[in-house]
């Protein structure tokens, strides 16, 4: 292996999240997007050239949202509660399809939505989890620019952060619950996944892969769940930069920016012990470092925000 660089990420101004997930660069509005997943709330920031990130503003959607992509018919498509969200410029947030087999309470051995983001075409990818994170629980599904819904993978326990290659030709999956990223061939023009390989396992490592991105030098940035960290890898697995960030529970990380040459990683406090929660202050905030390469915007989805079905 060769000389691996080590950075350290700064939290910037946002003030923190209960479990801040999915940052994700709207280039069209110059803004950061993030979740609070258990507060149900959609935040807005903007970021500077000099990197400071403020917030913009703030939609209290309720119950638990995963992740949120600009939408091309107008404001944003939100994976959240048991399925697909519109969520409009003014805040008004309506439920457009809740997937059948999931949802449920918490206490009863429901599940959720998790991350998501779209590909080149405008289709969005959405993951889901069940909230005890049993075994299996998890799928990937595929919302189609006709409207329509399809399964991509099943049988998953913490379907989380997703990206492509810059050619289009890999997509890249993090489960949690395995502690695994793992590498499919991809087809643009239909949207089918290939015979996946292990890219990563993490496994006894120094924490889980959560949330992912991929620079445009096709390198993986990957956020370990409760390592404190998040980790470039080169597309063959090959470890090359170590980013630390100032507390746990580091869930997912993007390039943002007007250069986009910015990576912004969103932390959590949920599941922190008092005295870790006192320990590490900063948890639940934004952190932010320059690592000297760049990352494409986020696509949005370019479907129908009604009319939705589930095949």
């Amino acid at each position: 292996m060769g000389v691996v660089d080590r950075l350290t990420a700064l939290p910037a101004a946002p003030a923190a999240a209960e479990h801040g997930e999915g940052p994700t660069w709207d280039a069209g509005r110059g803004e950061l997007l993030w979740v609070d997943i258990t507060a149900g709330i959609v935040r807005r920031s903007s970021v500077a050239a000099d990197g400071v990130v403020d917030d913009v503003a703030e939609h209290r959607v309720g119950g638990t949202v995963g992740a949120v992509v600009p939408a091309a018919a107008g404001g944003w498509l939100l994976a959240a509660g048991p399925g697909f969200t519109h969520l409009t410029e003014d805040g008004r947030a309506r439920v457009l399809l809740e997937l059948r087999g999931e949802g449920g309470d918490a206490d009863a051995g429901g599940t959720r939505m998790n991350d998501a983001a779209c590909d080149r075409a405008g289709r969005f990818y959405a993951g889901t989890m069940a909230f005890d994170e049993r075994p299996g629980a998890g799928a990937l599904y595929r919302l189609d620019v006709d409207g329509t819904v399809t399964t991509v993978l099943d049988g998953l326990t913490v379907s989380n952060g997703i990206d492509w290659s810059p050619d289009d030709r890999t997509v890249y999956l993090a489960d949690s619950g395995e502690a695994t990223v793992r590498a499919h061939p991809y087809d643009l023009e239909t949207g089918a996944f290939g015979e996946g390989r292990v890219l990563l396992d993490l496994t006894g490592d120094d924490g889980p892969a959560d949330g992912l991105t991929v620079d445009d030098e096709g390198c993986v940035w990957v956020a370990l769940w409760g390592g404190g960290q998040v980790r470039r890898y080169s597309p063959d697995g090959d470890l090359l930069t170590v980013v630390d960030v100032g507390t746990d529970n580091t869930s997912s990380c993007a390039f943002a920016g007007p250069g986009r040459d910015l990576l912004v990683v969103s932390t959590s406090r949920h599941g922190l012990p008092a005295e870790a929660r006192a320990a590490q202050p900063d948890a639940g905030r934004l952190f932010v470092v320059r690592p000297g390469v760049t990352g494409p915007p986020a696509y949005a989805y370019r479907g129908p925000v009604d009319g939705l079905r589930q095949r």
